[in-house]
């Protein structure tokens, strides 16, 4: 059996606990509304689903993610109403 380690379309974003499980409540609509946000700025990279770990939250994007389109990333996940911005931390490829 052969494991493969992250990869750099993953976009991990360390949250608390609260945070996660108000993503996990609508995690469909904010991969729709990202995606939107991607692509008024023209990105190539497209939000394909997001996981739930113990840290927070990984999206997983159908390219090899930018410093530019993590910082996209990380501005909406801080711009939703929501969210706690305080408890997420930045962004992080891996």
């Amino acid at each position: 059996m052969i494991t493969k380690g992250p990869s750099r379309k993953q976009v991990i974003i360390p949250m608390s606990i609260k945070n996660r499980n108000k993503f996990i409540e609508s995690s469909s609509l904010y991969i729709t509304n990202l995606n939107k946000m991607l692509k008024s700025i023209k990105s190539e990279v497209m939000a394909d689903f997001i996981c739930f770990d113990h840290i927070g939250i990984t999206i997983i994007t159908s390219k090899v993610t930018t410093l530019f389109n993590s910082q996209t990333v990380e501005k909406y996940i801080k711009e939703m109403y929501q969210i706690d911005s305080e408890k997420v931390k930045a962004p992080r490829l891996s």
